[in-house]
């Protein structure tokens, strides 16, 4: 097939690209995503058969969601969109579109992307990072996804934050149902909290308030970048990425770029730590792109 196309399945809207033979972007449309399992079907299929009318011929198909499709069920589970949890997405897909689909985890696209042609081009192995309303994390390693036996390589997010402190223990309650996970302590709502108390969930604005001289804002942001570093070192020292590139709304605080790898050396069991932390390149596009790049072959 001449094109690629890829699907962003996210819980407000949903995107599709298409690339050519070259990797550039030939086609982008953005619509609202449906609150139902039914309605999500119609409208990635009305996607793609519009953009192949538009483009003259049919493309291979990959969708990125918040979630993963689960080896033995093959069932969609873990989405916070929840009316995909227990849905046939790639089969469902398939049967209406008349052709195979490939269905992978937001984070893995986003490695994909960037792995291909983004922060982490050149790069043996890419870990990449969302770091959000929620934490992800993809590998991809001589240009081919790790997804693992389960299709869960990468969730980090679901590990405990290591090297807790006496006032950290036990952790703050998870939505996965777990306490203390790296997502509880890391991520956007997590950091909001930390600085203006329970129920905060906006961090945007905190770098801003401690440039402005707010020390509590300036404390939150140390605390959240040392728990980082420590989440992040646990990653080194077991898969030792050749770079670690950061997506999500997080991924837009500079600090974070120098002060994480500055803390990097108290918790990575080596005696120098090299690694490049990196912003992802095609920002909010690469989730789209990387499902893009689904069905490219390794290398």
């Amino acid at each position: 097939m001449r094109w690629r196309l890829g699907i962003d399945l996210g819980g407000t809207k949903t995107e599709i690209a298409a690339l050519d033979p070259t990797g550039a972007i030939r086609l982008r449309r953005r619509v609202a995503t449906p609150p139902d399992y039914a309605g999500v079907i119609g409208t990635i299929a009305g996607l793609v058969e519009a953009a192949e009318t538009e483009l003259g011929g049919p493309g291979s198909l990959g969708i990125g969601i918040p979630g993963s499709l689960s080896p033995t069920t093959g069932l969609v589970r873990g989405a916070n969109s929840t009316w995909l949890n227990g849905g046939r997405l790639d089969a469902d897909l398939a049967a209406r579109l008349g052709r195979p689909v490939r269905v992978s985890n937001d984070a893995n696209c986003l490695a994909m992307s960037e792995a291909a042609d983004g922060a982490g081009a050149g790069h043996g192995t890419v870990f990449a990072v969302i770091l959000g309303t929620g934490i992800g994390g993809g590998i991809v390693s001589g240009g081919r996804l790790l997804e693992g036996r389960n299709r869960i390589g990468g969730e980090w997010g679901h590990a405990p934050l290591p090297w807790m402190r006496a006032d950290e223990h036990p952790g703050p309650a998870c939505w996965c149902g777990r306490q203390g996970c790296i997502e509880s302590f890391c991520s956007g709502p997590a950091l909001a909290a930390s600085a203006d108390g329970p129920g905060a969930r906006d961090a945007t604005a905190l770098p801003a308030r401690a440039a402005a001289g707010e020390v509590r804002a300036q404390a939150a942001l140390a605390l959240h970048a040392d728990r980082l570093a420590r989440a992040l070192a646990q990653v080194i020292d077991i898969l030792d990425p050749d770079c670690i590139v950061l997506g999500g709304g997080l991924s837009n605080m500079a600090h974070l770029y120098t002060q994480v790898p500055a803390l990097w050396p108290r918790y990575v069991f080596s005696d120098a730590v090299t690694t490049p932390l990196l912003q992802a390149r095609h920002g909010d596009s690469s989730g789209v792109l990387g499902a893009a790049r689904l069905w490219d072959p390794p290398g």
